[in-house]
C-alpha cells in the first residue's frame, strides 16, 4: 500500500475554560486517508468530528491545545508556522463548510469570490483569466447558465445552488484533499443525491480524496470507503463501508446503525378520529414585487384529522414551508380557503384570527435560531402562557415544570440558557413551547433534519408518544422518506407549487402514482452499501 496523503497520529486536542482548567474535545485520534479515497467520519454530536476536521487546517481557536502529529503529502501540519498553512490552506486541503450561506459573503456575488480564490493562490493570473476560471468552475460542479450565477448574489440562490458554488471554490486550486462538514444536512434528498453524485465525479476525475464529516448513515453508504466511528473525542472503530454495516464490533456502532430509520413500509395503527382540524381548500399563495410577481403555491388541497401526522415532502422551493407559513398566516393568501377547527382564517375577522392562533403550535428547523438567548428555558417555554394565558407566578411555573416532564427534560435544568443545550435538548425546549397551549394543530417544519442519528431517533420517539398522548393534529414538513416513514399517517407530495400526489402512507411510499415521486424515492439514501451500489449501476456510476 502507498503512503497515505493524509495520517493522523494520536492527535489529542484540549480547550482552555474561563476558571483556568480544560475540557479534552479529542483524545488520541489515528486514522489515514489514501490518494483519492473517501473516508466518513461520524458519531453524535460533540464527538469531536469537526474538531478533528478543523485540527487539520489550523482552524481551532486560540484557547486549543494541539498535541499529536497530522502528517500531509510527509509534511507535519502542526509545526508549520501560519504563512505555510495559508499556503496549504484552499489550495492544497480545501473545506466544505455545512452552511453554504455562512461560508459564502453576502455583499459580493459568487463570481467574484470565486475569482477572490484564485487571485489570492495564483496571482499571476489575469483578471479575465480568472473570470473565464471562475465560469468554468461553476459549470464542472454543474451550475446551470454559469455566467448569469456568476453575477448573483447568494441570497439568489437556492440551498442547492450556494452548496455547488461553496464546492465550486474548494475546487478553484485543484486541492489534493477536501474536507466536507455535513455538506448534505440541509438539502432536500434530490439535491443531496446531486451533491452526493458530484462528489463522486470529482473523486473519479481529479483523484480528489474526501474527509466526509456526516451523520448520515445513508450518505456514508453510498459515497465512503471507510468509515471512522467517534465517540467521546475517541475512535471507537475504523472498518471498510461494507464491514461497517455488516459486522460492527464496537457496540456503540451498533447503536447508532439501529437509530437509523429506515424505509420499511410497514403496517402501523393510526390513533386519526376522523374529525377535520385542518382543512385547506384550493390554497393559492403569490408574493408580488411591483408588476412581478411569483406563485409560491397554486390550487393546493389537503386536510387534517385530530390524531393524524400528515407529512408534507417534495424538493426546495416546491411549497411545502409557504403552505406552513399560509396556515400560521404569515404568507399572503390569493385564493382558495384555510379552515382550523371550523373557521375560515383567511376571512375571519382580526380577533378571531387572533384566538385561532393560539391553536396552533410551530416547530421550527433550527432550534438555535427559534429561541431567544437571552432567555432562560423556563422563560422560552413560558413566554406563550405569559402572553396568551395570563399566567404567572407558580401557576406558570407548575405548568413550565409540566412541560419539562413532557419532553423529558430536568426541571433543575429550567434556569439554563439555550447555549448550555445540545441541538437535541434546545429541539425539546422548543417542541415543550409550541405544545404550551395545548394546540389543535402542529406545524412542524424539518424539526429533526440538523440532528445527529441518535438524537434524532430520541426527539422522533418523544413526537410520537406527545402526539398520541394529546392527539393533536400535525403538518410535519420534511425532506427525510424514512422519518416521515416512521411518523405519518398521509403523505402529499409538492412539486413546482402544486401538489402532485397525495393518500395513504404505505400507498405512496410502496406504489407511487407519479414519477416524481419515484423519483424522489430512488434518490433517498439507504443505509446498506450493497443496495447502493446496486443503484450507482442502474444509473451508470462506477
Amino acid at each position: 500500500m502507498s503512503d497515505p496523503l493524509l495520517s493522523i497520529t494520536d492527535l489529542t486536542v484540549d480547550f482552555g475554560t474561563r476558571r483556568g482548567g480544560s475540557v479534552r474535545a479529542v483524545n488520541g485520534v489515528s486514522f489515514d486517508i489514501g490518494r483519492g479515497e473517501i473516508v466518513a467520519v461520524v458519531g453524535e454530536s460533540g464527538s469531536g468530528k469537526s474538531v478533528t476536521a478543523m485540527s487539520v487546517l489550523g482552524l481551532l481557536p486560540r484557547t486549543a491545545e494541539v498535541t499529536g502529529r497530522i502528517s500531509f503529502d510527509g509534511d507535519d501540519l502542526l509545526q508549520l508556522d501560519e504563512r505555510a498553512l495559508q499556503r496549504i490552506r484552499g489550495r492544497r486541503i480545501a473545506m466544505i463548510f455545512q452552511d453554504p450561506f455562512s461560508a459564502l459573503d453576502p455583499v459580493f456575488t459568487v463570481g467574484f469570490q470565486i475569482r477572490e480564490t484564485l487571485r489570492r493562490h495564483f496571482p499571476d493570473l489575469s483578471a479575465r483569466e480568472r473570470r473565464t476560471r471562475a465560469i468554468e468552475l461553476l459549470a464542472s460542479v454543474e451550475v446551470r447558465d454559469p455566467e448569469r450565477r456568476a453575477r448573483s448574489y447568494p441570497h439568489q440562490l437556492s440551498g442547492g445552488q450556494a452548496q455547488r458554488v461553496v464546492i465550486a471554490m474548494a475546487l478553484a486550486c485543484d486541492p489534493e484533499l477536501l474536507i466536507a462538514d455535513e455538506p448534505t444536512t440541509a438539502l432536500d434528498v434530490t439535491v443531496q443525491r446531486e451533491i452526493l453524485d458530484l462528489l463522486l465525479r470529482i473523486r473519479e476525475r481529479e483523484g480528489t480524496a474526501v474527509l466526509l464529516i456526516t451523520h448520515d448513515m445513508g450518505v456514508v453508504a453510498d459515497v465512503a470507503d471507510r468509515v471512522v466511528v467517534m465517540r467521546h473525542g475517541q475512535v471507537e472503530e475504523t472498518q471498510t463501508v461494507a464491514r461497517i454495516f455488516a459486522r460492527p464490533e464496537a457496540a456503540y456502532t451498533r447503536q447508532l446503525l439501529q437509530a437509523v430509520p429506515r424505509l420499511d413500509v410497514a403496517e402501523r395503527e393510526s390513533i386519526a378520529d376522523g374529525v377535520p382540524i385542518l382543512e385547506v381548500d384550493d390554497l393559492s399563495v403569490e408574493y408580488r414585487r411591483g408588476i412581478r410577481s411569483v406563485t409560491a403555491v397554486e390550487h393546493a388541497s389537503l386536510s387534517i384529522a385530530r390524531g393524524e401526522i400528515v407529512a408534507l415532502v417534495g424538493e426546495s422551493g416546491s411549497g411545502k414551508s409557504t403552505i406552513g407559513k399560509a396556515i400560521t398566516g404569515l404568507a399572503p393568501v390569493t385564493e382558495g380557503r384555510i379552515v382550523i377547527d371550523g373557521v375560515d382564517a383567511v376571512r375571519a375577522p382580526r380577533r378571531e384570527a387572533i384566538e385561532l392562533k393560539k391553536k396552533i403550535g410551530i416547530v421550527f428547523q433550527n432550534p438555535q435560531g427559534a429561541l431567544d438567548p437571552r432567555w432562560t428555558m423556563a422563560e422560552s417555554i413560558g413566554e406563550p402562557l405569559r402572553v396568551h394565558g395570563r399566567m404567572r407566578g407558580k401557576v406558570l411555573k407548575t405548568r413550565t415544570d409540566e412541560l419539562l416532564d413532557a419532553v423529558g427534560l430536568s426541571r433543575s435544568w429550567a434556569t439554563r440558557y439555550p447555549h448550555e443545550l445540545s441541538g437535541g435538548q434546545r429541539q425539546r425546549v422548543a417542541i415543550a413551547r409550541a405544545l404550551a397551549l395545548d394546540p389543535l394543530l402542529l406545524i412542524a417544519d424539518e424539526p429533526t433534519s440538523a440532528l445527529d442519528v441518535s438524537v434524532q431517533s430520541t426527539v422522533l420517539d418523544l413526537f410520537r408518544r406527545l402526539q398520541h398522548e394529546l392527539r393533536f393534529a400535525c403538518l410535519f414538513v420534511s425532506h427525510d422518506l424514512a422519518v416521515v416513514d416512521s411518523l405519518a399517517d398521509r403523505i402529499v407530495v409538492m412539486s413546482n407549487a402544486r401538489i402532485v400526489e397525495q393518500g395513504e402512507r404505505r400507498e405512496v411510499l410502496s406504489n407511487p402514482r407519479e414519477d416524481y415521486t419515484r423519483r424522489l424515492l430512488d434518490a433517498a439514501p439507504v443505509p446498506d452499501p450493497k443496495h447502493q451500489q446496486r443503484r450507482r449501476r442502474e444509473r451508470g456510476r462506477v
